[in-house]
C-alpha cells in the first residue's frame, strides 16, 4: 500500500541566515532510512520533511545518492562517483533536500559504496571501465579495479553474453567505432581494430568477451559476492579513494551531508585504513559500517566508527523475544514435516557446512584458483626451498578447507603488523578442522602454508600479500552466499530466525544475553546504529513479529498444517516439495491479507537461493510451475481463510512482540535507524518487496497529536487481549498504538539526548515473581524505564501476572504509553548492591501493564507531568 508524500514544508529560516528551528545533532538521536530510486527522488524525500520532524527523527538516512546503473531502486550500482545521480534530482536536487531539512533541524546521512561499481550494461564514454575496456591494463583507471591481468593473458574477462561468443557473434556489429549488441550492449573497441573481421575483432580487445555462465570458473576480477555485473574496487590505493569518494567528501565539507553508512566494508582490502582515511577526509563525523557480526565476534576495535548498522542488534532484540522451548518443538515439527536431510536443511550445522563447501568449490571457483595461483608462487620462490614440492591440488584442498572452517566473515590481518589474538585463534580452528580432508599427514603441510600465508607471516611479497587479502575478501563473500543466501534458505523451521546477522539453529537468548550486550555497547560504541528493517532484511520486523508469536505456538502450527495442505491440494494446489510448503505458509501468515505478486516473487527467489530443486542459473521450468500453482491455489486461493483465522488467535502474542521490538530498538543503547514506513505496522518480504515506495502515516500522525496526552493509547480499543494486528486495513487500531509508541520515544530521545547518548549508562531492571522472565526492563539516563512483556503466551497461561512486581528506582514515574503513574516521590536514583540493579520499589506488572504490553517510565518532573506526549 503506497500514498503520496505530504504536501512540501513551508521553510522556516528568516531572512537573513537566521539559524533554523533546531540545530542539527553532531550525532543523530535517531534516523530515518528512505529509499531513493526514480520513483521516490530527492524532491519527494524533500515533501516528507515535515512530517519527519513532527514523527521526531534527527537525521534522514538515504540510500546511495550518486549516479547508478539505468532505472536502479537501490542505487548500490554505481557507475560515476562523480556526478550526484540525475534521476534522483542531481546535485540541485540533493542540496535543496538538505536546505529544507536543515529549516527543521534535520541533517542528512548518506550510504556510501566503496567495494564495488556496476559493469554497465551497456558501458558508456566515461565511465572509469570504459576506459580500461579501451586501453587495457595500460588504461588511467586500470588501478581502480582489482584485475588478474596474467590469468587472462592480458586481457579481462567480460562474461555478459546471453550465449557462447560463437553463437551471439552475428548478432555483434561494430557501430561509431564501438561494438554493439542491440540495445543492451556498447563496448569500446581498441584503437585500429574497428575494421578487423568479427572473430579477429575480438581477439584484439583489453577485453575478452564470453558466455557469462564462464564467469564461474574464468572470471579475474574481483567482484561483489558473486554478482557478475559488479565489480570490485581497490579502494586501498590512496589515488582511487579520492577520485570514488571525492564528491561525497565535498559534500560533507559544505555541510550538505552530516554524516555516513559505509556498505560492505569486509570486501576492502583493509578496512580499518579505510575507515582512518575516511575519518581524516570526514572529519571525523557519524559514520556506521554494515558489518555483520558472528556468534561472539566484536567489532574490530581499530575502526574509527560509531559503530555498526545495527543488524547486531536486530539479533539480541529478535533473540530475546523468541521462546526456546517454542522453538525447539517448532524444529522437531519442522523435520518431522519436511523429512529433510541433515545436511540438506534438516540440522543447521551440517547444513552450513555443505552450503559453504558447495559455495566455494562451484560458485567461487573462480576466486580460490586465484589464491591457489598465488600460493604456488610463494611456495615455488620461498627461500632455502622450504615450500617447494606442495602440489596445486594440496594447496588447493587447503584453501578450500580452511576457507570453509571459518566461523566468521573474516579475519582482518594488517600489512606488516602481526595478527590479533583473535585472528590467531580463527585460523588455527579453522586449519585444525581443514586437516582432516587429508588421508596422508604430511600432505596436509599445505594447510600450515595456507593460515601462515592468510596470517601475513610468509614474507612480504606481492604474492604473498595479495593471498593474505584476497583470502579475506574470499572469506566474506563465503559467508555471505553460503550462509546468508544458501543455509538460511534450506534451514526454516522458524524464518524470523533466518535474518541477517541471525543465528538460524540457536535463536533465542536470555534476558542476561540481552543485559550483557546492551551494557557492552553502552561502554564501547555507545553511538553505534540499531536497526529492526532495512532494505536488505529478508522479512520486516512486523513480519517477523508474527513468526515470533507462532513460536510460542509450535503445537497449533504442527496442528493446521495438514488441513493447509489438504484445502490447497484440493484446489489444485499440491506443493511440490514439503520444504518449500513449510517456508511458504510461513511467509504468507507474517505478510498478512495475501497478494499474490508478492509472495510468489518472494517464494521463487526463496526457491532458487536454496538451490535444492530450481536455481537462478539452471532454473526447473516444471518445478517452477508448480510452485505458482501451489501459491495461487493454497495461500493466495482456498487456504486464506484458515490461514487468517490461526494468524487473528496468534494477535495477542503479535502485538507484544511488535510493540517490545520498537521500544526496545528506541530506548536501548544505540542510534535507532528507522527504515520507510516502518512507524506503522509494515510487513515487506525479502528484496525487491521491501523497496516498494513507502506509506507516510502524515493523518495518523496528525490525529495522535490531536490525541495527544497520558492514557490516549486506551482510546485505541487495543486491549491486550484483542486482536490488534487485524488482516483488515481499514482496522487502524494496530498502526495507531506502533505509530504513537514510536513517536513518543522517538521525542523522548530528541528533547532529552543525554539521557541515550554516551553519559546515559544501561542498567537492568529485574522484576521479581513466578512470571519475572517475562519482563525485560532497564533504565536509561536515570530518568526513563523501559519495560516490555516477553513471551506473553506464558503470562497468559499462568492466568497473568500474578503477584510478579518490577522494582522501580526510587521516585514517582509516569507511563507516556498507558498514561499510569507509578512509586512515590523520592530521591535521585539510587543503586542498589544486587548486581548493579537500580531498584527501590516494587510496581506490580498487572498494574503496569494493564493497558498495553510495554511501558515507557519517565520520573515525575513539572516539564512531563502535564503531558508527557
Amino acid at each position: 500500500m503506497t500514498s503520496s508524500p505530504p504536501p512540501p514544508p513551508r521553510r522556516t529560516a528568516a531572512p537573513g541566515g537566521a539559524p533554523p528551528l533546531r540545530r542539527v545533532p553532531a550525532t543523530p538521536t535517531a534516523t530515518y532510512r528512505l529509499q531513493l530510486q526514480p520513483e521516490f527522488t530527492f524532491a519527494n524525500a524533500e515533501r516528507t520533511v515535515g512530517y519527519l520532524a513532527s514523527l521526531g527523527v534527527s537525521h534522514l538516512h538515504l540510500s546511495p545518492v550518486l549516479e547508478a546503473a539505468p532505472g536502479s531502486t537501490h542505487g548500490y550500482d554505481v557507475t560515476r562517483h562523480d556526478l550526484v545521480r540525475p534521476d534522483l534530482g542531481g546535485e540541485e536536487g540533493l542540496r535543496a533536500l538538505s536546505a529544507t531539512a536543515a529549516t527543521h533541524g534535520l541533517g542528512l546521512i548518506a550510504d556510501v559504496v566503496p567495494n564495488h561499481m556496476a559493469v554497465p550494461s551497456p558501458a558508456a564514454p566515461g565511465d572509469p571501465l570504459w576506459d580500461v575496456l579501451a586501453h587495457g591494463r595500460a588504461a588511467h583507471h586500470a588501478r581502480w579495479f582489482d584485475i588478474d591481468w596474467d590469468a587472462g593473458d592480458g586481457r579481462v574477462l567480460l562474461p555478459v553474453l546471453g550465449a557462447p561468443v560463437g553463437e551471439e557473434l552475428e548478432r555483434l556489429t561494430v557501430t561509431d567505432g564501438e561494438l554493439r549488441q542491440g540495445g543492451h550492449l556498447r563496448l569500446p573497441l581498441r584503437e585500429g581494430t574497428a575494421g578487423l573481421p568479427p572473430d579477429r575483432l575480438l581477439e584484439a580487445q583489453h577485453y575478452r568477451l564470453a558466455w557469462w555462465r564462464l564467469a564461474r570458473t574464468e572470471l579475474n576480477y574481483r567482484r561483489f559476492f558473486t554478482v557478475n555485473d559488479l565489480i570490485a574496487l581497490r579502494v586501498e590505493d590512496p589515488e582511487v579513494f579520492e577520485a570514488t569518494h571525492g564528491t561525497m567528501l565535498r559534500l560533507v565539507a559544505e555541510g550538505v551531508l552530516h554524516g555516513l553508512r559505509v556498505d560492505h566494508p569486509d570486501g576492502l582490502a583493509d578496512p580499518a585504513g579505510y575507515f582512518r582515511r575516511l575519518a581524516a577526509r570526514s572529519g571525523g563525523g557519524w559514520t556506521v559500517a554494515e558489518k555483520i557480526l558472528g556468534h561472539g565476534e566484536h567489532l574490530p576495535p581499530d575502526w574509527e566508527v560509531a559503530g555498526t548498522t545495527g543488524y547486531d542488534a536486530m539479533r539480541h532484540i529478535d533473540g530475546v523475544l523468541t521462546d526456546p522451548e517454542g522453538h525447539a518443538a517448532l524444529t522437531g515439527h519442522y523435520r518431522a514435516w519436511t523429512g529433510a536431510p541433515p545436511d540438506l536443511g534438516g540440522d543447521w550445522p551440517a547444513t552450513v557446512r555443505r552450503a559453504v563447501h558447495r559455495v566455494v568449490t562451484h560458485d567461487l571457483a573462480a576466486e580460490v584458483s586465484r589464491l591457489v595461483r598465488a600460493a604456488v608462487r610463494v611456495c615455488a620462490t620461498a627461500p632455502g626451498g622450504r615450500l617447494r614440492d606442495q602440489a596445486p591440488w594440496a594447496l588447493r584442498t587447503a584453501v578450500t578447507e580452511v576457507l570453509a572452517g571459518l566461523p566468521v566473515y573474516r579475519p582482518y590481518v594488517p600489512a606488516g603488523g602481526p595478527p590479533t589474538p583473535a585472528d590467531e585463534a580463527l585460523l588455527a580452528g579453522a586449519a585444525e578442522a581443514a586437516r582432516k580432508a587429508f588421508a596422508v599427514p604430511e600432505e596436509a603441510a599445505a594447510v600450515t602454508t595456507v593460515r601462515e600465508l592468510a596470517l601475513g607471516r610468509l614474507g612480504g611479497g606481492a604474492d604473498a600479500d595479495d593471498f593474505r587479502v584476497r583470502f579475506a575478501q574470499v572469506s566474506s563473500a563465503l559467508r555471505a552466499k553460503a550462509v546468508e543466501d544458501l543455509a538460511f534458505y534450506r534451514y526454516t523451521p522458524l524464518l524470523s530466525a533466518c535474518e541477517v546477522g541471525g543465528e538460524p539453529g540457536s535463536p533465542a537468548l536470555a534476558p542476561a544475553t540481552f543485559h550483557a550486550f546492551c551494557a557492552r555497547i553502552q561502554g564501547d560504541w555507545p553511538s553505534t546504529g540499531t536497526v529492526l528493517s532495512t532494505h536488505d532484511t529478508k522479512r520486516s520486523a512486523d513480519v517477523r513479529a508474527v513468526l515470533l508469536a507462532l513460536a510460542e505456538h509450535p503445537d497449533g502450527w504442527a496442528g493446521v498444517l495438514p488441513r493447509l495442505a489438504e484445502q490447497s491440494a484440493a484446489a489444485g494446489g499440491r506443493a511440490p516439495d514439503p520444504q518449500l510448503a513449510w517456508s511458504v505458509w510461513q511467509n504468507a501468515l507474517g505478510l498478512g491479507p495475501p497478494d499474490q505478486e508478492r509472495l510468489l516473487g518472494a517464494t521463487l527467489k526463496g526457491a532458487r537461493e536454496a538451490a535444492l530443486h530450481t536455481t537462478w542459473t539452471e532454473p526447473d521450468p516444471a518445478y517452477e510451475l508448480a510452485l505458482e500453482e501451489f501459491v495461487k491455489a493454497g495461500p493466495c486461493g482456498a487456504a486464506v481463510g484458515t490461514l487468517t483465522e490461526f494468524r487473528r488467535s496468534l494477535g495477542a502474542q503479535t502485538r507484544a512482540v511488535s510493540l517490545a521490538q520498537t521500544l526496545l530498538q528506541l530506548t536501548m543503547p544505540g542510534v535507532p535507524d528507522l527504515y520507510q514506513g516502518t512507524e506503522v505496522r509494515y510487513r515487506a518480504l525479502v528484496d525487491p518487496d521491501n523497496r516498494r515506495p513507502a506509506r507516510f502515516p502524515v493523518e495518523e500522525l496528525r490525529t495522535l497529536d490531536e490525541r495527544a496526552g497520558p492514557g490516549s493509547v486506551a482510546d485505541l480499543d487495543a486491549d491486550p487481549g484483542s486482536d490488534a494486528d487485524s488482516d483488515s486495513d481499514s482496522d487502524s487500531d494496530a498502526d495507531l498504538e506502533k505509530l504513537r509508541l514510536t513517536t513518543t520515544a522517538l521525542r523522548l530521545r530528541r528533547d532529552h539526548p543525554r539521557w541515550f547518548g554516551p553519559e546515559g549508562g544501561y542498567l537492568p531492571l529485574l522484576a521479581r515473581g513466578a512470571q519475572a522472565d517475562q519482563c525485560l526492563a532497564f533504565v536509561r539516563g536515570g530518568e526513563v524505564v523501559t519495560a516490555v512483556t516477553r513471551l506473553s503466551r506464558r503470562v497468559t497461561e499462568a492466568g497473568g501476572w500474578g503477584d510478579t512486581a518490577l522494582r522501580l528506582p526510587a521516585g514517582t514515574w509516569v507511563d507516556l504509553i498507558g498514561g499510569g503513574r507509578f512509586g512515590d516521590a523520592g530521591d535521585a536514583l539510587t543503586v542498589s548492591g544486587e548486581a548493579g540493579v537500580a531498584a527501590e520499589q516494587p510496581v506490580p506488572l498487572a498494574e503496569l501493564f494493564a493497558t498495553a504490553p510495554v511501558a515507557l517510565l519517565v520520573r515525575e518532573t513539572p516539564a512531563v507531568r502535564g503531558n508527557p506526549a
